[in-house]
């Protein structure tokens, strides 16, 4: 019996000789010095440019935050919304800090922490088009941006209408999206609540109003990165419950979103 653990061990330690040791996604980013964020910045006031033509906003803090705690320095990668998960595979950023929710199909490819953020969706339409609340938005056509949580939303609900008056439109970006409806291209399109917040307040577009809430759930939305890193993924976890309990997200959520209730990241029975 002996001889056997002997031999075992021996087996044991000429293995690890041969296999080298793996260093995963977390150990490079600390070694390369710099963590790149893919941050989407068409989407005030979670990323945008400021007047100064810099990054900011709540992502863009929230990317410098977690840098800060792993001793590297920050790295911006600008990204649209359908490349978030395309910038993370093809390796041209380490983490995606862009509101990407956390969808089960998406966490076929990507992985994902637990929630840094959570949104409202809204009806975003202009005051000449007589809608007043989601309903309204049969028979008009209509458009969101691809591939993001309210588009597939959207696009499904429309569907179900079975009305040719009612057509969807998929667009590249926010900003395409919003450009369309001043445009009179399409009647309605779902919008994050803290967006609608900035467009209103900025004056830029003074035809545009909000027509109530979306029926969805709200969007809760995860740092990204490879699926099988989780090494850096339960890093990233940590780092959010952090933010939270030393107060530091509610700063970031005062500074960026405005006075209120800072919205819960939390589900009953799941995250706590």
């Amino acid at each position: 019996m002996k001889s056997t653990i002997s031999t075992f061990a021996a087996c044991c330690a000429l293995v690890a000789t041969i296999l080298p040791a793996e260093a995963d996604k977390l150990d490079d980013i600390i070694s390369s010095g710099k963590l790149r964020c893919a941050v989407t910045l068409d989407i005030p006031p979670n990323g945008f440019r400021d007047d100064k033509s810099e990054p900011s906003g709540f992502d863009v803090d929230y990317c410098r935050d977690l840098a800060k705690v792993l001793g590297v320095e920050p790295e911006i990668v600008e990204t649209q919304l359908p490349d978030r998960i395309p910038a993370i595979m093809s390796n041209r950023a380490d983490i995606a800090v862009a509101s990407t929710s956390d969808t089960l199909e998406r966490a076929k490819t990507i992985g994902f922490s637990i929630p840094y953020f959570a949104y409202k969706q809204v009806v975003l339409t202009r005051k000449d088009t007589g809608i007043t609340s989601y309903d309204g938005i049969k028979g008009h056509k209509t458009g969101a941006v691809a591939g993001t949580f309210e588009g597939l939303q959207w696009e499904a609900d429309v569907k179900k209408l079975n009305d040719p008056n009612t057509t969807f439109r998929a667009y590249q970006s926010q900003a395409d999206a919003i450009l369309a409806l001043s445009q009179g291209q399409i009647d309605a399109t779902p919008v994050i609540s803290t967006m609608t917040n900035e467009l209103i307040k900025s004056g830029k577009y003074p035809d545009l109003l909000v027509a109530g809430d979306t029926p969805y759930v709200p969007d809760y939305v995860a740092l990204v990165t490879l699926r099988g890193e989780q090494g850096l993924i339960n890093y990233m976890d940590l780092f959010i419950n952090q933010q939270v309990r030393t107060g530091r997200y509610a700063e970031l959520y005062k500074k960026w979103i405005g006075e209120g209730d800072v919205v819960d990241l939390t589900v009953k029975g799941v995250y706590r």
